[in-house]
This record gives structure tokens, sequence and C-alpha cells, in this order.
């Protein structure tokens, strides 16, 4: 089982792979860090010696700009040269994930897409009667999207016991908090009225995200919501819940500290 240094371990790995970049979407990653780690390490059903295994579960990183935090983890887990670099001239790293990366099962970039998908994986995996479950992360602001409901709304009335949605619900779009925009909430009653068993948690809690994955192996005729309640950056307090650090790289003296900051979590001091 990870703990909460580890998941620092892997911010840390993601923050130096933007900040040697220069780019990157750190804040997002970082929202949804504990999320995404507890999923491949302790969750899905992978085998990094077969990486196109027909019954591993899928992994659909719907707010595909947050796909720099999987990279550690494919890179750890054996899927992907340690070496390898993000955003490096031919390299598979992309800031959006890209075809053909082991591991790797979405290729997204426009907002709204990546659930339609996980929609069709998990109909084609019920209709089959194969037993893989896709795990699909969608962004709160990606809920602006028309398409998003769409693929809620067929979930719902398919009963895809077999698909998992977790909402990073981190309250912020690129310029704004999301309340002050178009207000989501409730998204749990919105969510169950959709035909989704619906729990909310700390996003940031191992303990919290460990509960509620484990509601995955539990009998239902519903597709589960996980809405978890994250912070934008968390972890570096400079980064967090400000809005113009979206799809914007620490470097030089702001990398570094945000570096001693993940190191203090790490290693506690």
């Amino acid at each position: 089982m990870i703990d909460e240094k580890k998941v620092a371990e892997i911010k840390k790995r993601a923050l130096e792979m933007c900040s040697r970049a220069r780019a990157g979407h750190v804040t997002s990653a970082f929202s949804i860090a504990e999320v995404v780690s507890v999923l491949y390490y302790e969750v899905m059903r992978l085998d990094p010696k077969n990486p196109a295994w027909e019954d591993r579960d899928r992994f659909v990183m719907s707010k595909n700009h947050a796909s720099v935090i999987t990279y550690p983890i494919l890179q750890d887990l054996g899927f992907l040269d340690p070496k390898e670099e993000f955003l490096a001239n031919g390299s598979k790293l992309g800031i959006h994930s890209k075809p053909g990366v082991p591991g790797v099962d979405f290729a997204g970039g426009s907002l709204g897409i990546g659930i339609g998908f996980a929609c069709g994986e998990a109909y084609y995996a019920k209709t089959k009667k194969k037993d893989y479950r896709v795990f699909c992360v969608v962004g709160d602001g990606e809920c602006y999207e028309g398409s998003v409901w769409e693929a809620f709304l067929f979930a719902g009335a398919k009963e895809l016991n077999n698909l998992v949605v977790v909402i990073d619900r981190n309250r912020l779009c690129i310029t704004d908090f999301t309340e002050n925009l178009l207000p989501l909430e409730s998204l749990k009653e919105k969510m169950e009225a959709f035909r989704f068993e619906t729990v909310e948690i700390d996003g940031h809690d191992l303990g919290a995200i460990r509960g509620a994955f484990a509601r995955v192996g539990a009998p239902r005729q519903k597709p589960l919501c996980i809405i978890a309640d994250t912070i934008k950056g968390h972890g570096v307090d400079f980064l967090e819940n400000v809005p113009l650090w979206h799809g914007k790289a620490p470097v030089d003296a702001d990398a570094e500290r945000a570096k001693e900051q993940l190191t203090e979590a790490r290693y506690g001091g």
C-alpha cells in the first residue's frame, strides 16, 4: 500500500518533468495525485509485462491535461523507460497522453471526450461479458461540457456497473472558481438523479479513497461516481487554489520552492 510520502514523491517527479520542460499542468495534476496513485498501485488489474492484456482494467484520464501525473507512476511500475523525458524531442510523453504509450488507454485533447470513451469501453465489456472495469477521471470544470452529461445519462440508463467515474472536485477552472461561473452544486444530487451510486470524499485522504474504491467489488446495478473534494495545486502552498497557475509550470526559483515543500512531505523535513 502506498502512503503520503509515496504520493509526495510522485508529485515531485511530475513537477521535475514540467519544470525541466518549462510546460505542463502541474496544479491540475496535483489535485488528482492521490486518487490516481491508489488506482494504479492498489486497485486496477494491470500487467506491465503485457500492457495490452485484453482483460486489464482500463483507465481514462478525461481531464487529459493532467496526464503528467501518470508518467512517474507508469515509469515506476515498469510500463515506461524511467529515462524518457517529458516533452523531449521524440518522446512519447506529451502534455496530453498519446496513442501507443504502454499503459495508456486513452489519448485526449479537448475536454468532454474521455467520459464518452469510457462509457463505450464499459458498454462493450458488459455486452461481451468481459470482467474488466473502466475507471475515468473527469474534471469538475469539464462538467460544463454537454457531452459529459450525455455520457452520464447513457451510463445510468445502461446500468454500467463496471464503470467508475471520479469527479475531481477542485472547484477551479482556468480563470475562476466554478461556483463563481456556473455553479455545479449539488453534484452529488445530480449524479444520483443520473442513476449513479454516488459517494463524496476527501480526495487527498488515502483512507477515504480506499474506502470509496472498496465499493468497486460490491454487487450493484448502477455505475459508481466518486466525487473527490480536492485542492488544485495540492501540496505546494503558493500553487494551491490560485487560478492563474493553471497550465503554468513552476520554473527556476519557484520550482525549487515547490520541490523543497514536496521533499519535506516525502522525508519529513
